[in-house]
């Protein structure tokens, strides 16, 4: 009995250890869509519990689960999966695509949609083509991304600002950008430099009336959506780190500039310049100094960011530190930085509530030399990079003082070489936006909603010249010893934003409505306060310090110290609503309408409506499309207005007070003092509206291998706000006032093919794309007799078109300028009031858009990215200067006045010398045709496979080098074809080489 006993118990025994073994046991597999491709990203819990993990980037996951568990296998767009654990180790899952939330989320403003449902132009931008870049502002990295989006930098100081254009330009001296939302928050869109792009999980842009005409006064230059990374539920701790360190370098021109040798010949042969009292023994003997390589550099770039995010049941949280350093090519520009990101959300144990946290605080340091794109030959460096004669070596630089007699022109680089080392430019700046989201499932088909959010901006800039310094000598004057100056400003912005929100959506039966409710507040303050102090004692000077101040005194007026301060405020208020519908996932249909008020106008026109209508037809959910080479096709249009209140100026404070007579002081009759009327209000001032239409085509054929979409928009703005000339008999001649439109019309395209399409893990893959758009801005009506304003352009002509009068080359009789009267009638000397004629040319771009290649094998992968641009025209005022022969003798020539004209070299495109007409007359002699083709973005890495991560506790590891701007196509010669710009001597943008290093765990 007691044998029999003892052998039940060692078998319930076994048993129990067999139990106590199944219990905990680790499942790995694989999560493919229904083609095969894996899904990464996508999450796996172990039902009823907090335990999950998300698959790696081939799609791959590893959980411990217990063996009668079941796993749910989620991802956005695809078909939940519920499998049971048994005895198996392995579960391998395919996701069926959900047609009712097709492929992604499409954010329509103030609320989202699905790609399927969607009847607005769109396009988002995901983290997979931001990251990465080591461009200081993300804006930078979407030039050529999205069709219609023209982003052009004409600095190449690191975060400098981009101009960025949607769909043409919508007004002639308002705001042209679109309104640009992080999170909810509305935000400046002329800084970003303080922001990490490596925190952006997706960009979208919304193009058409349907989709920003909820934006009301806000919307009509388009809307650009920025979403930062998140935390998602029920994941684990996942810890990223990011690293790249790169070279930014100058870009190559095509001036040829000429060598000490042969500047000092030519100033011989034409007599003036140094080379005039040379021997050729001394010619031959001098040095040359290519000022480009000494005011210009082989610059650094180091970024670090690291990235922590993990989530529970109902809560997730994202964190980001990052700290960037980078270096200008141009000497004494910078950019430092520290970034802290904290977003957190979270729902309710019955989902009915939701909430949302997003918290960026970031500091930044930015030294900016100034003065850049002028003719100062002691303030812009690259003036001096470009135009310094090169037999000027900077050993012949000593001191400032020394600079100040004899002044000369051909000392331009060491006027800048002392400015250099005794001028100090410094803007601090901290930003901080945040903003908190909620909603509440009231009943089960109406949710009320909040967004909260707020934009702070505080920068104090720091500007200091040396007592000692030449410039601080040259001012001040030989009888001021502590000359020198020193101004410091500081620039406080807030502006808060909040939208309360009611939505009701109800499907019956086929049909599914969608109605919402909304409230929008935006309130914005400027505060400014700054100083100049002249004087500065070189004993206890200092920059931004105040020890050095010297008083002001009753000898003289040397240190007449000035303050400055400022107080404006902004405001808007919004009420709007809208309307869905959809029936059977076939048709569909949406609406807004939004009624705004700005504080920029009277009482009167204080209030503006804005509404759209938008359609769709899912051609492929209809039976006779059934078996069909078209996997999507939708067809969708859109209708409707939105309207730019900032007529004037770029910021929220532009043009506060143009509703209101002002009045000013001065010299009256007999020199008496005298009041005067200086403004003549206008209180019929309103919002510019710019009307849109919009009809597109999406479309995915072959099991989607081919993918894109096509759209042809027409958009007029009317009430223009310009100058309109009124009597003079209040000695003022023009009054500002809504007169005049124009037109945007063209077609944006997006093209996606899968040339090889590898259904095996880590197969050969091979994608092209390409992006595409046509833009023509055409002016309708000008407040003049003859429909014409130069500077502005002429009805039925393109905005800004050139007015000038046409060069006809080099006459071979004398070498002097030919040009081309009215009538097309060769001369020397034309008519500058009657010659003149439109070009049909202007700087903006007729075509522009990107193509790129993409490959990837068994973890190596090949990204590049070619943007184009076609139809600029700019001045080339760089190689005006170059070959200008009056500048002989006192700064760098180009090797182009080696073919002037001579009297044995007749037939040549450069005139004489000493042409009796050279720089007489404004012409198109050097408008010159500047389309380029640029190797905008290429990238070559490799990441580590999961059994070698596996083996190193890592989750991911990928190494990558990269470029941007690695060559330019174009027949522009100056350093940076991109600048849509007609200033000379400006910051090029620079080409830069970078490696980095991806770590997750």
């Amino acid at each position: 009995m007691k044998r029999k006993l003892h052998g039940f118990l060692t078998l319930l025994l076994v048993l129990v250890v067999q139990i106590g073994f199944a219990q905990d046991k680790t499942v790995s597999g694989t999560v493919t869509d229904d083609e095969g491709l894996p899904l990464p990203g996508a999450t796996v819990v172990v039902e009823g519990t907090s335990t999950g993990v998300q698959t790696d980037f081939d799609g791959k996951y590893e959980i411990v689960a217990t063996e009668g568990s079941t796993l749910n296998f989620s991802f956005v767009g695809f078909t939940s999966q519920s499998v049971p654990v048994g005895a198996q180790n392995v579960i391998n899952v395919t996701l069926d695509v959900d047609q009712g939330a097709l492929e992604e989320v499409v954010v329509l403003g103030y609320r989202t949609s699905t790609k399927e449902k969607s009847s607005v132009s769109s396009v988002t931008v995901t983290a997979e083509t931001i990251e990465n870049r080591p461009n200081a502002s993300f804006v930078q990295t979407l030039s050529g991304q999205v069709a219609g989006l023209n982003i052009s930098t004409s600095s190449g100081q690191p975060g400098a600002n981009s101009t960025v254009n949607l769909r043409g330009i919508n007004s002639i001296n308002g705001n042209t950008e679109p309104l640009f939302i992080i999170d909810g928050a509305p935000v400046d869109e002329d800084n970003f430099r303080s922001l990490n792009p490596q925190d952006i999980a997706s960009i979208s842009v919304l193009k058409d009336a349907g989709a920003t005409a909820i934006y009301g006064n806000r919307g009509a230059n388009g809307v650009v959506i920025v979403e930062t990374r998140r935390g998602s539920f029920n994941s684990p701790l996942k810890i990223n780190y990011t690293g790249i360190l790169g070279v930014n370098t100058l870009q190559d021109n095509d001036y040829d500039l000429m060598s000490s040798q042969e500047q000092l010949r030519l100033e011989q042969r034409y007599g003036n310049g140094r080379g005039t009292g040379l021997t050729d023994e001394e010619i031959a003997a001098a040095e040359t100094t290519d000022w480009a390589n000494y005011f210009f550099r082989d610059a650094l770039t180091k970024s670090h960011t690291l990235n922590l995010s993990s989530g529970g049941a109902k809560t997730t949280q994202f964190t980001s530190l990052g700290y960037s350093e980078i270096e200008g090519i141009l000497r004494n520009s910078d950019l430092q930085r520290f970034n802290v990101r904290s977003n957190v959300s979270g729902r309710s144990e019955n989902d009915k509530f939701n909430y949302g946290l997003n918290l960026s605080v970031n500091y930044s340091e930015n030294n900016e030399p100034n003065s850049i794109g002028t003719g100062g030959i002691n303030q812009n460096y690259i003036l001096g990079a470009y135009q310094s004669v090169p037999y000027i070596s900077p050993d012949d630089y000593t001191n400032g003082a020394d600079l100040t007699s004899p002044l000369s022109f051909t000392n331009t680089p060491l006027f800048l070489i002392d400015k250099l080392r005794t001028f100090t430019r410094l803007e601090e700046e901290v930003k901080v936006i945040g903003s908190f989201n909620a909603s509440y499932e009231i009943f089960d088909d109406l949710t009320a909603g909040i967004v909260a959010s707020a934009d702070y901006n505080s920068e104090f800039l720091t500007n200091a010249t040396a007592p000692d310094s030449f410039n601080g000598l040259l001012f001040g004057g030989a009888a001021n010893p502590t000359a020198g100056d020193q101004s410091q400003q500081t620039t406080r912005v807030f502006s808060f934003n909040n939208v309360t929100s009611l939505n009701y959506d109800k499907e019956i039966g086929d049909h599914t409505f969608g109605v919402g409710a909304y409230l929008e507040y935006f309130k914005a303050h400027l505060r400014t306060f700054g100083y100049t102090a002249e004087g500065l004692d070189p004993k206890t000077f200092s920059p931004g310090d105040g020890s050095g101040f010297v008083d002001d005194n009753s000898e003289n007026d040397f240190f007449v110290d000035q303050a400055n301060a400022n107080i404006l405020n902004a405001g808007l208020f919004s009420y709007f609503g809208t309307l869905d519908w959809d029936y059977d996932g076939r048709y569909g249909l949406s609406g807004s309408v939004r009624r705004d008020a700005s504080y920029r106008f009277s009482e009167s026109n204080r209030f503006a409506t804005f509404w759209s209508i938008a359609g769709r037809w899912n051609i492929h959910n209809e039976a006779f499309m059934s078996g069909s080479v078209f996997d999507v096709l939708k067809l969708r249009g859109s209708y409707g207005t939105a309207g730019n209140q900032r007529i004037t100026g770029t910021t929220y404070f532009s043009g506060p007070d143009l509703t209101r007579n002002f009045f000013a002081t001065g010299s009256g009759y007999g020199g008496q003092n005298s009041i005067f009327l200086s403004q003549i209000a206008n209180t019929t001032l309103k919002w510019e509206t710019v009307t849109s239409s919009n009809i597109g085509l999406d479309f995915e054929l072959f099991q989607s291998r081919l993918r894109g979409s096509v759209d042809a928009y027409y958009k007029e703005t009317e009430d223009l706000f310009q100058s309109t000339p009124v009597s003079a008999i209040n000695a003022i001649t023009s009054i500002n006032a809504n007169v005049g439109s124009l037109s945007n019309k063209g077609v944006d395209l997006t093209l996606n093919y899968d040339v090889v399409r590898s259904l095996e893990e880590g197969g050969f893959n091979m994608r092209v794309n390409l992006v595409g758009n046509y833009n023509e801005t055409e002016i309708l009506d000008l407040p003049s007799d003859d429909g014409e304003i130069i500077g502005i352009g002429r009805e039925g002509g393109k905005l800004f078109e050139y007015y000038t009068i046409e060069y006809a080359g080099v006459n071979p009789a004398n070498g002097n300028a030919l040009f081309y009267t009215a009538d097309g009638e060769v001369t020397e000397n034309p008519n500058a009031d009657t010659d003149r004629v439109w070009l049909d040319k202007n700087i903006y771009p007729d075509f522009t858009g990107s193509f790129g290649l993409n490959m990837d094998y068994k973890g190596f992968f090949l990204q590049t990215q070619f943007n184009y641009v076609i139809g600029v025209d700019r001045y080339d005022f760089d190689l005006s200067g170059f070959q200008d022969p009056t500048s002989i003798g006192q700064f760098r020539s180009s090797n182009d006045l080696q073919r002037a004209w001579t009297p044995d070299n007749r037939v040549t495109d450069i005139p004489a010398l000493r042409a009796t007409n050279i720089g007489v007359y404004e012409s198109t002699r050097y408008l010159v045709d500047a389309d380029y083709l640029r190797v905008r973005f290429a990238t070559i890495g490799y990441s580590l496979p999961k059994t070698s991560l596996d083996q190193m506790g890592l989750t991911a590891l990928r190494v990558f080098l990269q470029g941007e701007n690695l060559a330019t196509f174009s027949e522009w010669r100056g350093f940076d074809a991109e600048a849509q710009d007609n200033t000379s001597r400006i910051y090029p943008t620079p080409r830069t080489i970078s490696l980095g290093l991806e770590i997750g765990l």
